[in-house]
C-alpha cells in the first residue's frame, strides 16, 4: 500500500491534536488508505506482542443506524464521520500467537528456536489468566493501538474523536461478533473536520507527578 502521509510534523500531529466531532459528510475514506492507516496503527507494542487488538470500520447508513442508539450522547459523530471505528479486545488473542511468531521467524526477526521457547511460556500463561486479568490485559494494548491510530489519522489529513459512552454489552452483537470473547475498548470517529474541537486544559505535570 501507497504511504499516504499529507502531514509528517510530529509536533502539529501530536500537540494540536483536539476531538472532532463534525465531519464533512460528503467525503468517504477509501478502504486501502483505511487498512494503511490500521496497519500502522498496530505497530503499538503490546504484551508479548499477542496483539489483542480488533478493528470494525462502520461505514455504511445501514450498519451506523444499528450503531446510533448504542452511542449516547455521540449522534453527530455517527451521522457525519467517514468512518466509526469499533476497537475491541480479543480475549482469546493467544490463539494467534504461533501465527505472529511463525511470521517473526519467516521475516528474519526471530530465531526458530527462540519462538519455540517463547510460545511453550507464554500460551499457557495467557491460558491460565482469569477473565479479569485478561481483560486489563487487551483493553490496555488495544488503549495504546487506539492513541496511535488517532495520531496516524492526523498524519493522513483526517480528524478522529475517541468515544467511550456507548453501551458496551451490546456492541459486539450488532456487528456479529462473539460478545464474550471480543471485549468493547473504544471507538473512533474518524472524517475529514468540518469544525476545529474545543481548546481544553491540562493539569501541570507538577501537579500529577511525584519523584521519589
Amino acid at each position: 500500500m501507497a504511504n499516504k502521509l499529507v502531514n509528517n510534523d510530529f509536533s502539529a500531529i501530536t500537540f494540536e491534536r483536539k476531538s472532532v466531532r463534525v465531519y464533512d459528510e460528503t467525503y468517504k475514506i477509501s478502504h486501502e488508505e483505511m487498512l494503511e492507516m490500521i496497519q500502522e496503527a498496530t505497530l503499538a507494542p503490546s504484551s508479548v506482542n499477542m496483539q489483542p487488538w480488533r478493528f470494525v470500520v462502520v461505514e455504511s447508513d445501514e450498519q451506523k443506524a444499528k450503531l446510533k442508539p448504542l452511542i449516547r450522547f455521540n449522534t453527530r459523530q455517527n451521522d457525519t464521520s467517514s468512518a466509526m471505528i469499533l476497537i475491541f479486545g480479543d480475549m482469546a488473542c493467544y490463539e494467534l500467537g504461533e501465527e505472529i511468531y511463525n511470521q517473526a521467524v519467516a521475516e528474519g526477526k526471530m530465531p526458530a528456536e527462540v519462538r519455540d521457547q517463547q510460545l511453550e511460556a507464554i500460551i499457557p500463561y495467557y491460558q491460565n489468566f482469569t477473565r479479569e486479568q485478561m481483560n486489563d490485559v487487551v483493553k490496555i494494548d488495544a488503549s495504546l493501538a487506539a492513541m496511535q491510530l488517532m495520531l496516524v489519522a492526523r498524519a493522513h489529513g483526517y480528524e478522529t474523536n475517541p468515544i467511550g459512552g456507548f453501551e458496551a454489552d451490546q456492541l459486539a452483537e450488532i456487528v456479529d461478533l462473539d460478545k464474550e470473547r471480543y471485549v468493547p475498548v473504544m471507538i473512533l470517529s474518524i472524517g475529514k473536520a468540518k469544525e476545529t474541537g474545543y481548546p481544553s486544559v491540562r493539569l501541570a505535570a507538577e501537579r500529577i507527578t511525584t519523584f521519589k
